[in-house]
This record gives C-alpha cells, structure tokens and sequence, in this order.
C-alpha cells in the first residue's frame, strides 16, 4: 500500500474510531433527554412559558461542566474522571466519596432506564399499562442477564444512539409543519416580577438528570490504550463536546417544539415525548420513535450494569488486585469475563428501587440528580485546587465558577426530601468504601479504581489476554495500568 492510501487508511480509521467513542458514551445523556425535559415541566406545574427557560439553564451547567472537564481530560489522560482528581487534590481517601457517588448513580441510571424504557413500550402500547412493574423488572432481568455472556460493545451503543437521534430528528422535521395545540398554558412571556424566575430556579435542577453521562469520556478513555496521551486527550475532549452540542441542540429543539406545539403535561401511561411524536409524526415516525427510545433506554441501563460492577471488582482483594479494599467474590468473572457477583448486586440494589418507585420515572428523576452532583463537585473542586497549584488563573475562576453552579443545583435538589435519600445513599457507599479501605491497611492507588474499571472493562470485551493484539479501529482495547500524571 502506497504511503498516501496507508495515511488515508489511518485516517479513516481514527475518525471511525472517535464516532464510535463518543456516540457510545453520549449514550446516557442523550437517553436522559426522553425524560428530563418532562420533569422540569413537571416541577413547573405545565407552565410551558418558563419551560425554555428551565431547559436553557440545564444546557448552561452542563456546558460549564463540560468546559472544566476539558481541563480534566488534559491532566489525566490515562481516564479515572473525578476520582483521579479527587485522589491527586485531596489524598486516596477522599477519592471515595466520588465513587460512592458513581454506585449510586449506577444503581439509580439502571432503575429509571428500564423503568422509562417501560413506559415508552406503555406509551406505544396501551394495554400494557397495568403491567408497568412487572414489565420493568422483566426488562431489568432481560439486561442484566445479558451481562452473563460479556459486555455489550460500545459499538452498539453508538449505533443505539445514531437510531435514536435520527428518530428524533424526523419527530422535529415532523414538527415544523405541525399546527399548535388549541390551547397553551401560557401565551406571555413571564415577568421579572412574577415569580417565574424563582419557578424556573426550583424546577431546572430536578432536569438535571440531562447531566448525568456528560463525564463519561473522560474515564472511558481509559479503554483507548492505542492511543498515546495526546490522542486520549483529542478523543476525550471531541467526546465532551460532541455530547454537549448534540444533547443540548437536541434538548433545546424538543423543548421549543413542545412549547410551540402546547404539548401539555402527559397522561399517567405516557411520557411528553411520546406525545410529540405523536401529535407530528407518521405511524411509522412514531413508532420508530418509541422503538429507539426504548432500546437506547436500555442500552444506558446496561452500560451502568458494566460499569458499576466493574469498579467493584476493580477494588475487590484478590490475584492481581493492586487495591484489595472489598470482599473477593466482588472480584469473581465467569468464563465471560463478566463480575457476576457484582451484576447480580446491582441486580438486587436497582430491582429494590424499581419497586418502591413503582417504576415511574417522574418519581425517580426527583432522586436522580444528587449523586452524580456530588462527583462533579468534587471534581471541580480537585481541579480548582491543582489549577491553583500550577498558578493557571483562569482555569481557576471558570472551575471555582462551574464548581459554584453545580453546588447551587446540588443545594436546591437536597431541599426536596427525595433528594435526600440519595445524598444519604451516596455518604453510606462512600463511607462503606472508606472503611474497607482504612481496614485494608490503605492501599496507594486507589484513586486509580474507576480508570482501572473501565480498564477491566475494555480487557472483556476484548476477550482477555489476546486484546492486545487488536488493531486501532477496534473500539474496545485493554489500557495500561494508571501511573505517573501527566499534565498538558
């Protein structure tokens, strides 16, 4: 092969590489869009008036998330997230309080995945509607039985994800066209004196769930060991903002046509977005709609099922643990590769939720997001800290700025009591970890967990020993074991 058709060849490789990177782990943001935009409509009492502007300030956190994630991404490049930083900022021990916040949201992500894939199928289907529980928990068995046989690969995710956006694009086309609803609870834009500033200030944090996912690139990077630093860094910061401009395009465009269109406040067997694709689109439209929806639904639930249970065994003691810090069958794989201890906790843990919310999602999303709060802010807080450390003023002040945002979302979801019960949920599986940490004699390294899960999790999907000698275009690819920083 000549050198111009071997650089093309390696072009093209990485660019299917980076797609297939960032549309898997966009996967749980985007999939928060089928219920997020409803819950804050929720929190507003159907006031479609402040609506935008609720959904406006969602986008407007998320890209100062974002933005500081891209500082992140540069410093640690080898993955870890929040809990890498936490470790080098603060210490090892405090790096669990933002992994005890990543069980929950695990835990949590799986129960309001399956519990809205349920309702999109009720949505679609009617007369399945006195069947909801039991539906949800059949999809919950469904996903995490497929745990068994190895991890689903992040190119079905990807690809879950490019079917759900292009369902929703042709439910938007659809839109343009469509006549508005006879009657709109609102037609004034809201005064500054009217109370809908403090509305719109109560109800976007519980549509905050938008957030949750929007850090997955910068640990999942850990699974690009073809790649060299740099190329990590490029891939995870194309993935942030690549999952900030489709999820906020997306989010801002379903809300304005709902706006538009007067689609009001669903019916108990439906879901907002259901009845816009409804209201516009074909049969086929809407069914396609419905169909992807619930299929990406399912797609986030099983990505915590790896994820959450993969960060367990990466911290369970045993034959080549390098933190030994929870019991050993934690750390137990089948002939998959698969830690079906840990799936079968997750199982249990998220079945338990499932049930007492009665699988619906709007209940859930009041506890949803918490968890991944207290992560972001302690990852804010870690990287404003070793900003300062290395005089970088600006990244200073636009971490200090996000990690102030973030703690104002966090505050006003904590007055609600729902929201409570998560913080509570994450301090005890923070503190869990802590301990089993302070009795293992405390190991170093530990801070590396997540980036190491994510690690064990590339090593399954490879099939094991042989990942290695998988080429650049394979998605899935072991990395090295986390060692010395490095900081762009």
């Amino acid at each position: 092969m000549s050198a111009p058709a071997t650089r093309r060849a390696w072009i093209h490789g990485r660019t299917a590489l980076l797609i297939a990177f960032a549309f898997s782990v966009m996967a749980d943001p985007v999939s928060s869009v089928a219920y997020a935009i409803e819950a804050a409509l929720r929190e507003l009492d159907g006031n479609l008036a402040l609506l935008l502007p609720a959904m406006g300030m969602v986008v407007l956190v998320v890209a100062l998330v974002v933005t500081s994630y891209h500082q992140l991404v540069g410093r640690f490049p080898e993955g870890g997230g929040a809990a890498a930083a936490t470790g080098k900022a603060f210490g090892d021990g405090l790096s669990f309080v933002p992994m005890g916040a990543l069980i929950v949201d695990f835990v949590l992500t799986i129960a309001i995945s399956v519990s809205a894939g349920s309702s999109a199928l009720i949505s679609y289907l009617p007369a399945l509607a006195p069947y909801r529980l039991p539906l949800a928990l059949g999809l919950l068995v469904v996903v995490a039985g497929l745990m068994w046989f190895g991890h689903l690969g992040r190119a079905v995710f990807a690809l879950l994800t490019v079917i759900f956006l292009a369902a929703a694009v042709a439910v938007l086309v659809s839109a343009l066209g469509a006549e508005p609803g006879a009657a709109q609870t609102a037609t004034h834009a809201p005064g500054l004196f009217d109370g809908a500033p403090l509305a719109v200030i109560l109800a976007f944090p519980v549509a905050m769930a938008l957030a949750t996912g929007v850090e997955a690139p910068s640990s999942a990077i850990a699974q690009l060991a073809q790649l060299d630093d740099a190329g990590r860094r490029t891939f995870g910061r194309w993935a942030l903002w690549l999952t900030l401009g489709i999820v906020g395009t997306l989010t801002l465009a379903i809300t304005a046509a709902v706006v538009a269109l007067g689609i009001h406040l669903p019916h108990e067997d439906s879901t907002l977005v259901a009845d816009l694709a409804r209201a516009v689109g074909t049969p086929a439209v809407f069914t396609l709609f419905q169909a992807a929806t619930a299929l990406l639904l399912l797609s986030a639930a099983s990505s915590s099922f790896q994820a959450g249970p993969g960060l367990l065994k990466a911290l369970a003691r045993g034959e080549g643990s390098a933190h030994g810090v929870l019991p050993e069958p934690l750390g137990r794989t089948n002939s998959h590769h698969t830690p079906y201890v840990g799936v079968v906790l997750f199982l249990v843990l998220s079945g338990a939720v499932v049930i007492a919310a009665d699988a619906r999602e709007p209940r859930l999303v009041l506890f949803y997001a918490v968890a991944v709060f207290v992560s972001f802010l302690m990852g804010l807080a870690s990287m404003a800290i070793l900003a300062h450390r290395d005089g970088q003023r600006r990244w200073v002040a636009l971490n200090v700025a996000a990690a102030i945002a973030v703690a104002f979302t966090l505050a006003m979801n904590v007055i609600r009591p729902a929201a409570l019960g998560s913080l509570a949920a994450t301090a005890l599986a923070a503190g869990v970890l802590y301990a089993a940490w302070v009795r293992a004699g405390r190991p170093r390294g530990a801070a590396h967990a997540v980036a190491e899960a994510e690690a064990g999790e590339a090593e399954s999907a490879a099939g094991g020993e042989h990942a290695g000698e998988m080429s650049e275009e394979t998605v899935s690819i072991p990395v090295r074991r986390a060692g010395a920083r490095t900081r762009e």
